[in-house]
């Protein structure tokens, strides 16, 4: 339970995580669903091939845009692409680098169905059984008015009369197998030495760049983030700033008086809560603004710069009563 608890951390943590979570349950859900199809192969001439290609290959193109749709890199490389440049210029690294990795993300459920396929055998052998060449194998079923294409293309269909019980069915099955087996190894073992050359060459290139590069991809991930995070908040304080205004205006006005020893803790908390709420409307409290805001931030994205944010100064509020005796004080 602890180790599933950290499993699911660590797929919490950012959206690298995320993503790579994601990926990982499209590739085993891939891997279910093969485990599940029940392949029949049509045992004819003119649609074994087509059919069994169309099965081999079909479900991976699905998956990949899928695993392309549910990447939430797809949306922020997309975003730095296509917007204005503003004050911000466009980096075009950031932007291959994105490209990157959500193509590397998209195509591992896809690889992952292909290479189960092929170590399988079965759409390999019915696609291409019509292919071998019979005079190799001993057994063969000689039956007057029918071809030799035809009777290759039953070979998958082993409930066959013609192939009940044959040996020369199983010899050429095997064969076939074998070689959809060494190619499912082959692209294996060429995948596991890619990923080992790009890892062994990777720090010959210059590092810092790289790391500048991972930096600023994930600026732009937790930016677009934050902002919406940001926007979410100011709808809801301005959502009940509406609410709450258009009842204060349902009522009577009314004047309640009390002593000033009664101020200083419950009056000033509330002050503090409202204060709180005018912070995180950020001065925006028309329709017009936020609209303006919206289209400002698309329009023209901030510069990289936060000194101004870094170095500004801090304002504390101080109640005093007519002599100049602190009441309370947020310092």
């Amino acid at each position: 339970m602890e180790r599933l608890k950290l499993v699911l951390q660590y797929f919490q943590s950012n959206s690298e995580s995320i993503s790579n979570g994601i990926c990982i349950i499209l590739a085993l859900v891939s891997v279910k669903l093969y485990t599940s199809f029940d392949f029949n192969c049509p045992c004819i001439p003119q649609y074994n091939k087509l059919y069994s290609l169309g099965v081999m290959f079909v479900p991976p193109i699905i998956f990949f845009f899928l695993g392309v749709l549910v990447n939430r890199h797809t949306g922020v490389m997309m975003e730095e692409w296509l917007r204005p440049i503003g004050k911000r210029a466009k980096s075009p690294a950031v932007v291959k680098y994105l490209f990157s990795a959500m193509i590397q993300r998209a195509l591992l459920a896809p690889m992952v169905w292909i290479l189960v396929t092929l170590l399988d055998g079965k759409i390999f052998i019915c696609a291409f059984s019509m292919g071998v060449d019979p005079i190799y194998f001993s057994g063969m079923p000689n039956i007057t008015g029918l071809d030799v294409v035809k009777l290759m293309a039953k070979v998958p269909c082993k409930e066959d009369m013609i192939f009940r019980n044959s040996t020369f069915r199983k010899a050429v099955s095997r064969y076939v197998r074998c070689y959809s087996q060494a190619i499912g190894w082959a692209i294996l073992l060429f995948l596991i030495l890619l990923g080992a050359v790009g890892r062994l060459v990777k720090p010959c290139f210059n590092h810092a760049t790289f790391l500048q590069t991972r930096y600023w991809s994930n600026y732009l991930d937790v930016e677009q983030k934050l902002f919406d995070e940001t926007c979410v908040l100011h709808a809801r304080d301005f959502a009940r700033k509406s609410v709450v205004q258009f009842f204060e205006g349902m009522r009577e006005d009314a004047v309640l008086r009390l002593p000033l020893s009664s101020t200083p803790r419950g009056r000033t908390e509330k002050y503090e809560e409202e204060d709180e709420e005018e912070e995180r409307l950020h001065g925006i409290t028309k329709q017009e603004q936020v609209d303006q805001l919206l289209c400002k931030w698309y329009l023209c994205k901030p510069e990289l710069d936060v000194t101004k944010m870094a170095f500004r100064p801090r304002v504390c509020i101080t109640w005093e009563d007519h002599n100049g005796r602190t009441l309370y004080s947020d310092v």
